[in-house]
């Protein structure tokens, strides 16, 4: 991936600098890159986080079908029935 360089500057405390050179040393990368990555696994939680349904949502998805189509919920029922009925007791293998 080819992308531009930005020269810029901050002001972080001790601990998170020493933090960071123990992660640049332990992966053998810059700290620059330790900020990058840093930022790209914020970003991915933060998006991650825009996406989660609400309880409402979760419900009206499940309710749905979870998406399973008719087929697939109606093959789960039949394996599901003939694995309970393979077995006549519950400490049957």
């Amino acid at each position: 991936m080819s992308y531009r360089m930005v020269r810029t500057s901050m002001s972080l405390d001790t601990a998170t600098l020493e933090t960071m050179d123990a992660l640049a040393k332990r992966w053998s990368v810059s700290k620059a890159e330790i900020m990058r990555r840093a930022v790209r696994t914020l970003k991915a939680e933060a998006d991650r986080e825009t996406r989660k349904l609400t309880p409402l949502q979760a419900l009206d998805w499940l309710q749905g079908g979870g998406g399973l189509s008719v087929k697939e919920g109606e093959a789960f029922k039949k394996a599901i029935r003939a694995e309970r009925e393979s077995k006549k007791y519950w400490w049957e293998a």
